[in-house]
């Protein structure tokens, strides 16, 4: 479908008070990852914050190799400055659950990255995709050592923190009271705070993660 053609029928679409609705895009994201969603892919000129978030959604639609998608998805990376936009391209690549160690591999490429952003991905990928018996440990690890430089970053992490406590209670309790934590005052007070704002997490856990130091 052409850019021109897409631009054409966003502009028709139904728009609420902070734009096109969610629902309205992704609806619209099936059509395109029917029709040929590369040619969108590599088109699009993310003129606008709804061409951004249909990119994503695109790709997570889209049918194809992994190999082929993940190398759309790190395409599009650098285009991510909007929490909005990066979760959604996070959430919606379900793809990488069927080939996780394929994933794992390409993502692992921004692990040290020191870009917001970037680090977001990677955290938001992990929590979305990783949170299994498999891999727990390995995610841990990795958002302990992750970027947390800036908001976007630290928040990230702090919503992994506390996603985890919500299906790893005591796992995440052992890692946080240990000296193998390593994150910094700031995104550790987040954790805390979005631990305590989860409705996964039993009142018995958040008592106790009120008796933590920071």
């Amino acid at each position: 479908m052409k850019l021109n053609v897409i631009k054409k029928e966003l502009s028709k679409i139904k728009r609420t008070t902070f734009g096109i609705s969610i629902p309205e895009l992704k609806k619209f994201a099936k059509e395109v990852a029917k029709d040929n969603y590369k040619e969108f892919l590599e088109e699009n000129d993310f003129s606008s914050f709804e061409l951004k978030l249909l990119h994503a959604f695109v790709l997570g639609y889209a049918k194809d190799d992994i190999k082929i998608l993940i190398n759309y998805f790190e395409d599009f990376i650098p285009q991510v400055n909007d929490w909005a936009v990066n979760d959604s391209l996070c959430q919606s690549f379900k793809i990488s659950r069927k080939y996780p160690e394929i994933f794992w591999k390409a993502l692992m490429k921004y692990k040290k990255s020191k870009k917001e952003f970037e680090s977001r991905v990677v955290s938001v990928c992990l929590l979305s995709h990783y949170l299994n018996d498999e891999y727990i440990d390995k995610v841990i690890q990795v958002l302990d050592k992750l970027n947390t430089d800036n908001y976007y970053s630290q928040m990230g992490v702090a919503w992994a923190i506390a996603t985890i406590m919500g299906k790893y209670p005591n796992k995440c309790l052992k890692y946080l009271q240990s000296t193998a934590c390593h994150l910094d005052i700031i995104t550790l007070k987040k954790s805390k705070q979005k631990i305590r704002e989860s409705y996964r997490v039993p009142d018995k856990i958040k008592n106790r993660i009120k008796q933590l130091g920071v």
